[in-house]
């Protein structure tokens, strides 16, 4: 390489937590990565040990459900394993068509497009319907997915302070002088903290400043509301916003995304949008249990799942908060995420540590997906969780906190 040549693997070299990534590989206190050897289920089997799972996704449980996965092998006899060619081209089968409509049906919109993943849903919308010269407004807790479609669009970006509606009302403001379109875009549960956004008030204050409000599903979809659809119905918005996203990697057991909405949107991101029409469709098994998933949240027995999943997080919260980990609480709604506070992110990783050996499987969140010094574990749970299972796992939070404080310190309190 000539020596005036800048080598642009560098950077990976030297980086900020380089030192502390080998420390933390040399102790063993790596949370991520770590091997699942069993289905996504309350108790799984993680690196040939039997842990209670609460660091899953898997809200409804029914990633193990008979019917999913024999909807899933359905559709791989039927098409086989993968359809080796965009959903533009080649890709689209009579399934993904089924999903479409009844994702529309059920979240109440005129027409709906799935993506072969959640990334590309919100990277696909985001990016092929703002241009330079329009300016999308985000939250700043929103998903990284949301972030990457903005960067993609090449509109303006301007992020306000998570889920402050006077920070918001102050960024619209700003935002009518740019020149060009506004599109707010909010995650309806945020995947961190768990917490909700308040909905009504941003619908109005998209409506007083004439934006587009789009709005980020994907840990609402199958969980919030009477019949599942989310956070917009939950708050009885679904008239006022004007794009929805979901994933099917949490209640639907799959893997995938969809963006709902007017028609004439929907048709326009299938001829439009980059990230859907240069990535080859989902594979057969995916779509075929995305859609079983769907079609129980949409039977009697879909209000049941999403009621059990709210109780088992309102029991795990309500005992977290008993044994004096510092609960982080939604005014908005309960929601399957229960994050407990830590802080610092290397007291993080041992507490991680400590309940990872003691049985218990949870998430930890590090700057930067949280802010600087806000590390925390992030647990969730899922409707077949039992209590006996939940009480297991907070006899297991008491005595690692016991264990944890003698020899660190206090944590975080409620």
């Amino acid at each position: 390489m000539p020596p005036t040549a800048i080598d642009v693997f560098a950077k990976v070299r030297g980086h900020e937590r380089a030192e502390q990534l080998r420390a933390a590989r040399e102790a063993d206190l790596v949370p991520y990565f770590r091997r699942i050897d069993s289905v996504s289920a309350p108790v799984v089997e993680v690196e040939g040990a039997e842990r209670i799972m609460l660091g899953s996704n898997n809200y409804l449980g029914l990633t193990g459900d008979p019917r999913v996965k024999q909807a899933a092998r359905d559709a791989l006899e039927r098409y086989g394993t993968g359809l080796t060619g965009s959903r533009f081209m080649n890709g689209t089968i009579e399934l993904h068509l089924e999903l479409e409509s009844e994702l529309a049906a059920w979240m109440g919109t005129e027409a709906a497009l799935v993506f072969t993943t959640g990334h590309q849903a919100n990277l696909g919308a985001i990016g092929t319907l703002l241009e330079p010269g329009d300016t999308v407004v985000v939250d700043s807790g929103d998903h990284a997915s949301i972030l990457d479609g903005a960067i993609l669009s090449r509109a303006k970006l301007r992020p306000f302070r998570h889920n402050r509606l006077d920070k918001l009302e102050r960024t619209l403001e700003k935002a009518a002088t740019d020149g060009g379109g506004v599109l707010v875009v909010v995650d309806g549960v945020f995947s961190m903290e768990g917490d909700v956004a308040p909905l009504p008030e941003i619908a109005e204050l998209c409506r007083r400043y004439g934006a587009r409000l789009m709005v980020d599903e994907a840990h609402a979809l199958g969980v919030l509301g009477a019949r599942g659809a989310g956070t917009c119905e939950l708050l009885d918005v679904e008239d006022r916003v004007d794009l929805r996203m979901a994933t099917f990697s949490k209640s639907l057991a799959s893997c995938g995304g969809v963006i709902a909405g007017p028609a004439e949107v929907i048709e326009y991101l299938q001829i439009s949008a980059r990230p859907f029409m240069f990535t080859a469709a989902g594979v057969p098994a995916a779509v075929g249990a995305a859609l079983a998933a769907t079609r129980i949240c949409r039977s009697p027995e879909g209000p049941e799942l999403f009621a059990r999943v709210l109780d088992n997080a309102a029991y795990l919260e309500t005992g977290l908060s008993n044994l004096g980990y510092g609960v982080v609480t939604s005014a908005g709604a309960t929601t399957p995420i229960v994050p407990v506070v830590v802080g610092d992110d290397w007291k993080a990783v041992l507490l991680w540590r400590a309940l990872y050996d003691a049985g218990v499987y949870v998430n930890v969140a590090l700057h930067p997906a949280v802010p600087p010094g806000g590390a925390l574990l992030r647990a969730s749970v899922m409707a077949t969780h039992d209590r006996a299972v939940l009480d297991r796992a907070l006899e297991t939070f008491a005595s690692v906190k016991r264990a944890f404080e003698a020899e660190h310190g206090p944590l975080p309190g409620h």
